[in-house]
Order: C-alpha cells, then sequence, then structure tokens
C-alpha cells in the first residue's frame, strides 16, 4: 500500500472527522484522481515534440499517456481536426498516491525559489489545479536526455464539495500551500 494512502487512513481521516464534524469515515475528502496534460502546439510543426513529451510523462506518471487530438480545426493556429496536439494521463488509485507523494516530497522541493503553491487554484468545487513550468523538478526525468523544457499542468480532482475542505485535505497531506 502507498505510504501516503497509509497516512491518509490513520491521520488525516480522524483530524478532518473532527475539523469538519463529520459523523462518518466515508463522507471524509478524499483524491479521486489526477490528470497531468501536456499540451503541445509545437506538435504541428514538430512531431518529434510529441514523442519526447510521450516519454517525459511516462516517466513522470508511471504509465503509457494518451494522446490527445484536435476536436476541430483552427486555420489561424495551423489545427487540422484529427491531429495530435498533446498527452495527457489519468492516475487512480496506488499509482496516484505514489505521485503525489513524488510531487509534494521530491519534486516541488526542487523548484528554484520556491514560496509555496498558490492558494487560489480552486475550482469552486473542491479540485485544485497546478501548473508545472519544468518537468526537470522531477527525479525520473534525466536532464541530459530532455530536448526542452516542457511544462504540464497537474488537475487533483478530490470528492469535496467546497474549496475549504479541499484546501485542508491537501494541507492535511503535505501540499506546501504559500502564505498568502
Amino acid at each position: 500500500m502507498a505510504r501516503l494512502k497509509e497516512m491518509y487512513r490513520n491521520e488525516v481521516v480522524p483530524a478532518m472527522m473532527q475539523e469538519l464534524g463529520y459523523e462518518n469515515p466515508m463522507q471524509v475528502p478524499r483524491l479521486h484522481k489526477i490528470v497531468l496534460n501536456i499540451g503541445l502546439g509545437e506538435a504541428i510543426q514538430n512531431p518529434r515534440a510529441l514523442e519526447a513529451a510521450t516519454n517525459d510523462l511516462a516517466l513522470i506518471s508511471g504509465q503509457r499517456p494518451v494522446i490527445t487530438r484536435g476536436k476541430k480545426s483552427i486555420a489561424s493556429f495551423k489545427l487540422r481536426e484529427g491531429m495530435a496536439i498533446g498527452v495527457t494521463a489519468t492516475l487512480r488509485g496506488d499509482r496516484m498516491y505514489e505521485f503525489f507523494d513524488r510531487l509534494v516530497n521530491a519534486a516541488l522541493p526542487r523548484v528554484r525559489d520556491f514560496q509555496g503553491v498558490p492558494r487560489r487554484a480552486f475550482d469552486g468545487r473542491g479540485n485544485y489545479t497546478l501548473g508545472i513550468k519544468e518537468q526537470i523538478i522531477f527525479p525520473e526525468i534525466d536532464y541530459d536526455k530532455v530536448d526542452k523544457i516542457r511544462g504540464f499542468q497537474a488537475s487533483i480532482i478530490t470528492t469535496a464539495r467546497t474549496d475549504e475542505e479541499s484546501r485542508r485535505l491537501l494541507e492535511l497531506m503535505g501540499m506546501p500551500f504559500s502564505e498568502q
């Protein structure tokens, strides 16, 4: 079992039940899934960029990502319907907890001048989206084999109904929010 999943069951659930007044442990919000996404506008001119991004996301997530394709043609972007424009990976279960653990304890502390993640990146329904500017903050990525620094988004979807519940859940699980 993932270390963070065990911590959730033994520490986070009792703390949230006490703080928020839940009567049943099943009422306590939990992580549902984490979606990692790399948008590649450059893939239109450079098909090798898609290959490199797929390999990077596979190393970071621990599973093979899915190639996302354009839904409609946009002439000003030179984009046609069905063209490959990104990669995405959805993590659930133990892989999700392992990724969250690596993100909080290994990757985010490696960010230069790190002051914490923003508190305002919630969507109003208890989900949190974090933009990561460099894929090289993850220890799995070999800096010498990187062709280009790429950013990606990590969307953390929870079962919380409000942003406050979700923020408290992520704080208890170790997410380093900024002071502001």
